[in-house]
């Protein structure tokens, strides 16, 4: 699989993970990746060790060269326990609906809610050709969200890839500091 992949299937589930309707907050929230499985390979450990390997990186840059890094991955703050942290805003905790992607070019086509668990099923169709078909559900408890959802890729040039994935999303509160805030989809 190429690293763009990866990392493309990588940002879904991290996307995936947010305003799902569940009385999500506006503010500050860091991602935790619990597990990640792609075409059967659990990619769990090397998805936390490229973060810390990330982390590391960033700790160790020059204040100047760290906040022009940051500004490159404006919603990607970095957290403590090797998860990335993203900032909702209002208008995006109100939305009641999960996003699948920021651009807005992915929406649920089934939502259904009972008590603290949503769960969704969504179909994608990117300008390039390749398509993302999946399922998920998020249970909210207190401040954490728990998210899982499955998904499989189809590349406009005919390769397909399973995703499984496991996320926490952990409210750290009302001040985003310098993490931007994620806008709902036009």
């Amino acid at each position: 699989m190429s690293k763009s992949l990866f990392l493309s299937l990588c940002a879904v589930a991290a996307l995936t993970a947010y305003a799902t309707g569940l009385g999500l907050k506006a503010g500050l929230y860091e991602i935790k990746i619990v597990k990640q499985v792609i075409d059967g390979r659990d990619m769990t450990a090397q998805m936390a060790a490229a973060s810390e390997k990330m982390q590391q990186a960033m700790a160790n840059m020059p204040p100047e060269q760290r906040a022009r890094m940051q500004a490159m991955m404006p919603n990607a703050g970095g957290g403590d326990s090797g998860g990335y942290r993203i900032c909702i805003s209002p208008e995006m905790a109100k939305r009641d609906t999960p996003v699948v992607d920021k651009e807005g070019h992915c929406q649920p086509a089934t939502i259904n809610r009972a008590g603290n668990v949503t769960t969704y099923e969504f179909h994608c169709t990117s300008t390039d050709g390749s398509t993302r078909d999946g399922k998920g559900e998020s249970t909210a408890g207190g401040d954490v969200i728990s998210n899982r959802f499955d998904m499989t890729s189809h590349t406009a040039n005919g390769q397909s890839h399973i995703m499984h994935s496991e996320t926490e999303m952990h409210y750290l509160g009302a001040d985003c500091g310098s993490v931007k805030p994620i806008e709902p989809p036009k």
